[in-house]
């Protein structure tokens, strides 16, 4: 499941324990993330625990998954951090666990302190699963430092992402 060579995986960081992206979570979903400068998107299989109804990927997972790729989306689109503050998820179609799902995200707006993203969740076969409309609060790193919003670390991470060079 690799995506088009126009997508460059961004960076992860191992210091946290977020159910959606950490790659040391043991329980999580690992979520990697890709971006080709206007869209960030992420494909996975969700494991067969995680399922609602027999062999249905519940839908509190797949609302897990679109906030996070919608909040990496701010996050490296807008070079900020991101808290969500709003998300609303319509369920089109029924997505299976044991079987590979690809979800997408963009910032449809963004000024000052706010950012309004969108994102889907695609089936194997590319069918639309579920579709969000999200709203988040960004902060600058310092922001986020003077306002506790995470531990040091975090935030030490967060600015040596926006520091580096970003292709594309």
């Amino acid at each position: 499941m690799k995506p088009p060579g126009e997508w460059r995986e961004l960076p992860r960081s191992g210091n946290h324990n977020c159910f959606g992206c950490s790659p040391v979570n043991p329980a999580g979903l690992r979520m990697r993330f890709f971006s080709d400068g206007q869209s960030v998107l992420s494909r996975l299989v969700v494991p067969d625990h995680l399922c609602g109804w027999s062999r249905i990927v519940h839908g509190g997972v797949l609302g897990t998954i679109l906030d996070e790729v919608m909040s990496w989306a701010a996050i490296h689109l807008l070079q900020r951090i991101a808290l969500t503050r709003a998300l609303t998820v319509e369920y089109l179609k029924p997505a299976a666990v044991g079987s590979a799902i690809e979800a997408r995200a963009w910032v449809r707006e963004a000024g000052g302190n706010d950012a309004a993203t969108e994102g889907e969740i695609r089936d194997a076969q590319g069918d639309l699963c579920a579709r969000a409309d999200a709203r988040f609060k960004v902060f600058s790193p310092a922001v986020a430092r003077r306002l506790q919003i995470a531990d040091e670390a975090s935030i030490a991470w967060f600015e040596r992402l926006f520091a580096a060079p970003r292709e594309p």
